[in-house]
C-alpha cells in the first residue's frame, strides 16, 4: 500500500502543561491523574491513500494509558471519523490513525492492547487567533491555544521523544494548552478534561 499526507496534528491530554510523556523518559512520566488520556486531531491538508483523496479531512484518535507510565502500555484506543467522509476515506483514515501502515501513529499505537470500534461522528473544526477547536457530536470538544511570549513569538517544543515519534516537521511543535477540552466517551476507560497540548505540522507516509 502507498500513501502520504501532510497536515496538522493537534494533541491534547489530561496532564497539566506539559505532559511529561513527551520526553520519553520513564522516570519523568508522573501522570497527574494516575493515568494518561489523550485525543489527537488530524487535519489533513493534502494527501492520498492508495488513490483515495484525503485532502481536507478531519479525524480524531483517542487513547488511554492506565499507567503507571506510558511504557507500561496496555492502552485502549478509538478512532473517530467525520460523518462527511466517504467509506473509502474513512477506511484509509482508520488505518493511518491506528498506525497499521506506519507513519506518526505507529509508535503510540504499539502501546495499545485494544481498539474499540471506530465511530462515525460529526466533527466541526474552527481556528482563530491561534486557537483551534474541534466539536465532536455526542462526545465533546477539543480546544487548544498556542502559547506566545512577550515578544509575540510562539513557544515551541523541539526534539522531544514524541516530537520525533509523531513525525513533527523538524521535530518541533507549538506549545498549546488544552484547557476547555472535554472528552466523554463512556465506552472508553475514563471521561476527562484537557490541560496539556502540542500542535505540530506533520508529513506522514507509508
Amino acid at each position: 500500500m502507498t500513501w502520504s499526507l501532510s497536515g496538522e496534528l493537534v494533541e491534547t491530554c489530561s496532564c497539566n502543561m506539559l505532559c511529561p510523556c513527551w520526553f520519553g523518559q520513564a522516570d519523568l512520566m508522573l501522570m497527574d491523574q494516575g493515568y494518561c488520556a489523550t485525543s489527537l486531531l488530524l487535519r489533513v491538508r493534502e494527501g492520498s491513500y492508495e488513490g483515495v483523496d484525503l485532502a481536507g479531512q478531519n479525524a480524531i484518535v483517542s487513547l488511554h494509558f492506565p499507567g503507571p507510565t506510558l511504557f507500561d502500555a496496555d492502552g485502549t484506543g478509538r478512532v473517530y471519523i467525520d460523518e462527511g467522509a466517504s467509506d473509502e476515506q474513512a477506511s484509509a483514515l482508520e488505518t493511518i490513525l491506528q498506525g497499521a501502515s506506519g507513519g506518526g501513529m505507529e509508535v503510540p499505537s504499539s502501546l495499545l492492547s485494544s481498539w474499540l470500534p471506530t465511530r462515525r461522528v460529526a466533527i466541526s473544526v474552527s481556528e482563530a487567533d491561534g486557537e483551534v477547536s474541534a466539536k465532536v457530536a455526542g462526545i465533546g470538544e477539543l480546544k487548544t491555544r498556542r502559547l506566545v511570549n512577550d515578544l509575540g513569538k510562539k513557544m515551541s517544543l523541539k526534539n522531544a521523544a514524541f516530537s520525533v515519534a509523531f513525525g513533527h516537521d523538524a521535530h518541533e511543535g507549538d506549545l498549546a494548552p488544552s484547557d476547555g477540552t472535554v472528552w466523554n466517551d463512556d465506552e472508553m476507560p475514563v471521561n476527562w478534561q484537557g490541560r496539556s497540548g502540542v500542535v505540530g505540522q506533520v508529513s506522514w507516509a507509508g
